[in-house]
């Protein structure tokens, strides 16, 4: 089968594409015949070696999540999957490919509706931002900033917390063109990436900060928190915050500020899949919007990497085999 690895971390020219035994389904797992590919953040970071201290080397088959139908179940897996047209989470490898299992649990059957590529842009992005704006504890009327609202995690934080009566909405983003199409989304305000605005009914204070991009913008979002505010971090897409910059918290010590990291790894799979059926059933209704960037050949990875480091993508990219 057709399949795209890291040939050598860094730049997306170093993403290659090889032909690999197609894998087999284990006990508990399933194959999934490809029909969309998912490209995220993570999958950036991945090839650029940040993360190769925990594992990640040079020949990983990146890619997390797909959608297509089932071919074969493994061992102690209901036939009647095959056949079904579904959304699979990956891990962190094994998604750029023709083929791809899945451990059963962590697939999900698609609603009548739902295109794969919506699937792969809502299916590992929305629970990120539903879990991230429940762990800030947020509330209806507070002021909500998103920071990175251009990706599909960023998108479906903006319609949650509108749809939740944000009393102010703002995001971080990079042109006028993308501010607009947040608008629609139903942002508020629009700020620059250095989270500075000209318009001055624009909120200088939040009650909560969504964080898609860390790097070092970071101290300076936490400045913009107010009393008894919270941040939660759910992303490093624009690199690794400074070190220190956990002293802006201690120099805030008097407004009460709360810091966190999320990842949906802590949340109980069955409480991911279940908020992940209610949002395919909501966006095949047309209640919550993806948004695909671009559809493009499996062979064409690098492009969509070069892409997402260019800051060009709005939305999600999706690759088709």
């Amino acid at each position: 089968m057709k399949a795209v690895v890291i040939r050598a971390f860094g730049a997306p020219e170093g993403l290659e594409v090889v032909d690999l035994p197609a894998p087999l389904p284990g006990a508990g797992e399933v194959l999934v015949a490809t029909g969309a590919i998912g490209v995220g953040g993570v999958d950036a970071v991945i090839r650029r070696g940040a993360l190769a201290a925990y594992g990640f080397r040079e020949g990983h088959l990146l890619g997390s999540e797909v959608a297509g139908t089932v071919t074969a179940v493994g061992e102690g897996v209901d036939a009647s999957w095959t056949g079904r047209r579904v959304w699979a989470f990956t891990g962190l490898s094994g998604g750029y490919a023709e083929r791809a299992v899945a451990r059963v649990e962590d697939v999900l059957a698609l609603p009548d509706g739902l295109s794969g590529a919506d699937a792969v842009t809502l299916g590992g992005s929305g629970i990120v931002a539903h879990f991230a704006l429940r762990k800030a504890h947020f509330a209806p009327g507070e002021t909500v900033l998103v920071r990175g609202a251009a990706g599909s995690i960023g998108i479906t934080a903006v319609q949650l917390a509108a749809r939740g009566g944000a009393g102010a909405l703002a995001v971080t983003t990079s042109s006028e063109e993308r501010g607009a199409r947040l608008r629609e989304l139903g942002v508020t305000h629009v700020l620059d990436r250095s989270g500075k605005s000209d318009d001055p009914d624009a909120p200088t204070g939040f009650d909560v900060v969504i964080d898609v991009v860390g790097g070092p913008g970071l101290p300076e979002a936490l400045d913009a928190l107010n009393a008894d505010g919270r941040y939660v971090l759910v992303g490093v897409v624009g690199g690794q915050p400074p070190e220190e910059f956990g002293m802006r918290l201690v120099h805030g010590f008097r407004k009460s500020l709360t810091f966190a990291t999320f990842s949906a790894d802590t949340v109980p799979g069955p409480d991911r899949q279940a908020v992940r059926a209610e949002q395919f059933a909501e966006a095949a209704r047309g209640e919550l919007r993806t948004v695909v960037h671009d559809v493009l050949p499996l062979d064409r990875a690098a492009d969509a990497h070069r892409a997402m480091d260019a800051g060009e993508v709005f939305g999600r990219v999706v690759l088709t085999p």
